[in-house]
Protein backbone atom coordinates (compact mmCIF):
# COMPACT_ATOMS: atom_id res chain seq x y z
CA UNK A 1 0.00 0.00 0.00
CA UNK A 2 3.01 2.27 0.41
CA UNK A 3 3.35 2.60 -3.37
CA UNK A 4 -0.22 3.83 -3.78
CA UNK A 5 -0.48 7.58 -4.39
CA UNK A 6 -2.43 9.48 -1.71
CA UNK A 7 -5.29 10.29 -4.06
CA UNK A 8 -5.76 6.66 -5.06
CA UNK A 9 -5.60 5.50 -1.44
CA UNK A 10 -8.31 8.02 -0.49
CA UNK A 11 -10.55 6.99 -3.37
CA UNK A 12 -10.00 3.31 -2.59
CA UNK A 13 -10.85 3.90 1.05
CA UNK A 14 -14.09 5.69 0.11
CA UNK A 15 -15.07 2.92 -2.29
CA UNK A 16 -14.26 0.18 0.22
CA UNK A 17 -16.62 1.85 2.69
CA UNK A 18 -19.33 2.30 0.06
CA UNK A 19 -19.10 -1.39 -0.82
CA UNK A 20 -18.98 -2.38 2.85
CA UNK A 21 -15.85 -4.46 2.34
CA UNK A 22 -14.28 -6.40 5.20
CA UNK A 23 -13.42 -4.61 8.42
CA UNK A 24 -9.85 -5.89 8.24
CA UNK A 25 -9.27 -4.44 4.77
CA UNK A 26 -10.77 -1.07 5.68
CA UNK A 27 -8.76 -1.03 8.90
CA UNK A 28 -5.52 -1.54 6.94
CA UNK A 29 -6.42 1.42 4.77
CA UNK A 30 -7.25 3.52 7.83
CA UNK A 31 -3.88 2.73 9.35
CA UNK A 32 -2.15 3.80 6.14
CA UNK A 33 -4.17 7.02 6.02
CA UNK A 34 -3.13 7.74 9.60
CA UNK A 35 0.50 6.98 8.80
CA UNK A 36 0.35 9.52 5.96
CA UNK A 37 -1.45 12.09 8.14
CA UNK A 38 -4.52 11.97 5.89
CA UNK A 39 -6.93 11.56 8.79
CA UNK A 40 -9.37 14.15 7.41
CA UNK A 41 -10.60 11.37 5.10
CA UNK A 42 -11.29 8.83 7.83
CA UNK A 43 -14.79 7.83 8.78
CA UNK A 44 -16.42 9.92 6.07
CA UNK A 45 -18.93 7.15 5.46
CA UNK A 46 -19.95 6.64 9.09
Amino acid sequence: MENLPDELLIESYKKANELDLSYEFIHLMEEELKRRSLTDYLYFAN
